[in-house]
């Protein structure tokens, strides 16, 4: 059985979908940041990991291990000036960093043309420490339910007093 296993299907053939993805991350690894559609977005943003994880393993291993994954990552993204930038430069700013390189930020409808939804894809920063959880509010403390009572007794009471006002205005 096939469960689970259903990918962004962006294209109908495979062999467009990998040429697609392909471009679409030697472009994100070239400028750290790129406009597209939200559907080619979101099958762009496992493939992308996938290949920065490469390229910390290549970073922590030995010479040997490094370029068999760089060669592998070529693989993946068929442009070597991309591969280049992300295994010598970019790989600094992923280092101590455990999942979650790119970002999807939500750009409205395309006008021109098809109405399609766009997103912008970026690699995350270095210095970005992510989204910090709530914090919880130390002062507030929950009503007492001698006030809660009250409190629908009058909207009750509020809600009588506008049908009868209607009633007399009929």
């Amino acid at each position: 059985m096939r469960h689970g296993k259903h990918q962004h299907t962006l294209v109908s053939t495979q062999e467009h979908r990998k040429s697609l993805l392909s471009n679409l991350a030697a472009a994100l690894f070239t400028h750290g940041r790129i406009e597209t559609t939200l559907a080619k977005a979101r099958g762009l943003r496992p493939f992308a990991e996938k290949v920065i994880t490469l390229a910390k393993k290549a970073k922590a291993s030995d010479k040997v291990r490094a370029m068999n994954l760089k060669r592998l990552a070529l693989t993946y993204v068929r442009d070597e000036d991309a591969i280049h930038t992300l295994f010598t430069k970019r790989v600094e700013e992923f280092a101590k960093r455990p999942g979650g390189y790119t970002r999807i930020y939500k750009l409205g409808m395309r006008r021109v043309t098809d109405a399609a939804e766009m997103a912008i894809v970026e690699l995350v920063p270095a210095s970005d420490e992510g989204r910090k959880p709530r914090s919880k509010r130390a002062g507030a403390k929950p009503a007492p339910k001698a006030e809660k009572a009250e409190k629908v007794e009058s909207k009750a009471e509020a809600k009588a007093e506008s049908k009868d006002s209607k009633k007399e205005t009929k």
